[in-house]
């Protein structure tokens, strides 16, 4: 390939952002089946109900392959982590789905409700458990910049620049924002509201830094300095351009250390939850059929 042809743009069509059909694609099966008065057709206790509940509940007892195969080196020859991670999700979805099936969307028995219960607990504890691991990832992977790179880069310019009047207050101008609008409070309570108004606040402090840098600039221009009025308006725009990848950054580092501590909750309360559904189902099981 060469040079033209590899500095020239895809053309390719976008692919479809997969989590978001599997979402959907669940949501209408979920949404039909506690519509359709599945009682008239599926019986828990016999035929395809009943299969249907066994093939549910195995497919939830194939979940503890991923753990196995996480704290195990020797069971590798069965495949990588990260393949049995989208495994383990996929079952975690489809064998519940089964499940409600099973049950015809509808309460019964109290040892099939504790069942059943145990099963939605584990099952919204895991798409919990989902949301925290990719928002981990989505903060941290494929960004260059981090805060720390982008504040030293800052330090520099403030060391480097004093003959440029407006650039070293724009930097004081930044870290006075950030400190307002983008670092972490003080008290955990109030640091999970934080990230989720952390769009709202990244634009309210890009707002607020282009005004300044806006004055900066009609600042430069009244002053008729010749060596800041010939490139105010590009100074203006690398400004901007740092002001925003170091508020990014920042949200970043933000919200990775509050989903980094709620992940860590999850992993110590979702193991206990699992275990307790493995139990409510074997009684469930040992009851439908002894009894």
């Amino acid at each position: 390939m060469n040079a033209a042809a590899a500095e020239r743009p895809s053309t390719r069509a976008p692919g479809l952002h997969w989590p978001l059909v599997w979402t959907v694609l669940v949501a209408a099966i979920l949404w039909w089946g506690s519509h359709a008065h599945l009682e008239r057709y599926i019986s828990p206790r016999s035929g395809v109900g009943y299969w249907l509940g066994i093939l549910g509940g195995s497919m939830m007892l194939l979940l503890l392959i991923y753990s196995a195969r996480k704290r195990f080196a020797w069971l590798s020859w069965m495949g990588s982590i990260p393949t049995w991670f989208e495994i383990h999700m996929t079952l975690g979805v489809v064998g519940p789905l089964l499940v409600l099936f099973h049950s015809n969307f509808s309460l019964g028995a109290t040892n099939s409700n504790v069942a059943l219960f145990c099963m939605l607990l584990v099952s919204t504890s895991g798409v919990a458990g989902r949301y925290f691991y990719t928002r981990l990832h989505a903060h941290l992977d494929n960004h260059e910049d981090t805060l720390e790179q982008l504040k030293a880069v800052g330090s520099r310019l403030a060391s480097q620049s004093t003959s440029i009047a407006f650039l070293p207050g724009m930097l004081e101008a930044i870290e006075l924002v950030e400190k307002r609008y983008i670092e972490p409070p003080r008290r955990a309570y109030l640091r999970i509201p934080h990230v989720l108004v952390g769009g709202v606040r990244v634009a309210l402090a890009r707002w607020i830094i282009r005004a300044e840098i806006e004055r900066a600039v009609k600042r430069a221009l009244l002053n008729e300095s010749p060596l800041i009025a010939g490139h105010a308006r590009r100074l203006a725009a690398a400004a901007r351009s740092y002001a925003t990848r170091r508020l990014d950054a920042g949200r970043r580092m933000t919200e990775y250390q509050v989903y980094a501590r709620l992940f860590s909750y999850w992993h110590v309360l979702h193991l206990p939850l699992f275990f307790m559904l493995l139990v409510a189902g074997i009684v469930h099981v040992v009851a439908i059929n002894v009894y």
